[in-house]
């Protein structure tokens, strides 16, 4: 009944996609922006947050986004949060509508392709709303957007949220992050990995959804710990979520491998986290949330790739590290080439994984130590006027 009473009192935008997105010629003084998930998705925005915030620094910036999210993100600078906590059910819109009672924005970018997102977007008055095109426009998205994106094909999901800076006139021109972290969780990363001291963290398990096949199996993670400990001298790091199939995957690696292993399934938060991924040398994990915090702070990602397409949704800034099973993946289920099937799909083959071996990744995880080598050494020798 509360849903429906949101529902009755605002109408869906009339899309006018064919007309032409409002010049801002002078920045608006509001504007709020809707993602409220994932990890990764999240992280894929800042970005485009930096580049608003850089073109318009006076424009008052909203972002509508989810509680877990939050967690990361807090006191992101120049950025006035919103949380929707879904797990209040349909008071969470009332919520939403509460805190946004009394303010009406000049432009609303929808950004997050879902019905929860498009619900949400009915409780913010705006003058005019932007979204995806109809092809990435999930859940009817489109019939919530009075503007849509230009249809743009095969990107990778960063570039696709850029295009709404891109709609507004403004110009990508780096890629910034600065997502805060306070000192005592830049203590606990420090307490964790000795400065100096090679580091492998392993995020061994994706976020469980039904039918997504992500999961590498325990006993090749345990070699490759083994193999990164004796021939990299790394220290050896497990994080993840404090759910019980994360915590068994975490207790199960440690007991297979030869090496000594720091345990940290389900002991951070999502700062100490970040934090830890910034210090470390290397970062092996699948398709994650992981994969794009670390991203974001500048560390390697060695990513595991076999159901989903790296192309899309990979590290950004590590892409020649990832071990790329997906094309093999897509015709042994499909019976043909990725380009023969719809962009993004996903490999629904609970056996894809096993096609990564031990071998591919050793070689991708040795190519990421010897380039932060001799990245510290260039280092070294520029303090010490050597180059």
């Amino acid at each position: 009944m509360v849903l429906w009473a949101i529902i009755r009192t605002v109408k869906p935008a009339e899309s006018s996609h064919h007309a032409v997105l409002p010049s801002f010629d002078i920045p608006p003084a509001e504007l709020c922006l809707i993602r409220l998930s994932a990890i990764g998705d999240t992280c894929h925005t800042v970005p485009v947050v930096r580049a608003i915030q850089k073109a318009w620094p006076e424009t008052r910036l909203t972002w509508i986004i989810g509680k877990t999210e939050y967690g990361l993100l807090e006191g992101l600078d120049g950025v006035d949060f919103v949380l929707f906590d879904k797990s209040r059910g349909r008071r969470a819109y009332l919520d939403v509508r509460r805190e946004l009672s009394g303010r009406r924005f000049e432009l609303l970018l929808h950004m997050h392709a879902s019905m929860r997102a498009n619900l949400v977007s009915l409780v913010v008055s705006a003058n005019t709303s932007l979204g995806f095109d109809r092809a990435r426009g999930r859940d009817y998205q489109w019939l919530f957007c009075r503007h849509r994106l230009a249809a743009t094909p095969h990107q990778h999901v960063m570039d696709g949220l850029f295009e709404f800076a891109t709609a507004l006139g403004i110009r990508r021109d780096e890629l910034r992050w600065d997502i805060p972290l306070a000192a005592t969780d830049c203590e606990f990363a420090a307490s964790q990995i000795d400065a100096g001291t090679p580091s492998l963290v392993i995020s061994p398990c994706a976020g469980q959804r039904f039918r997504n096949f992500r999961d590498w199996s325990m006993d090749r993670y345990a070699a490759i710990a083994d193999y990164a400990a004796e021939q990299h001298g790394a220290k050896i790091l497990l994080t993840g979520g404090p759910t019980d199939r994360e915590r068994d995957y975490g207790r199960g690696i440690a007991e297979l491998a030869r090496t000594e292993v720091v345990n940290l399934i389900g002991r951070t938060t999502l700062k100490q986290l970040l934090a830890l991924l910034e210090r470390s040398t290397v970062v092996l994990c699948p398709d994650s949330g992981p994969a794009h915090m670390a991203t974001a702070v500048g560390s390697p990602v060695v990513g595991l790739y076999a159901t989903s397409n790296r192309h899309r949704t990979g590290p950004y800034n590590s892409q020649a590290l990832v071990v790329d099973k997906y094309p093999e993946a897509v015709r042994r289920e499909f019976g043909g080439p990725v380009e023969g099937i719809r962009w993004g799909r996903r490999v629904r083959d609970p056996g894809a994984m096993s096609l990564i071996t031990v071998a591919d990744v050793i070689s991708k995880l040795r190519a990421a130590f010897e380039q932060q080598s001799a990245g510290a050494n260039r280092a070294r020798n520029t303090v010490t006027g050597l180059v």
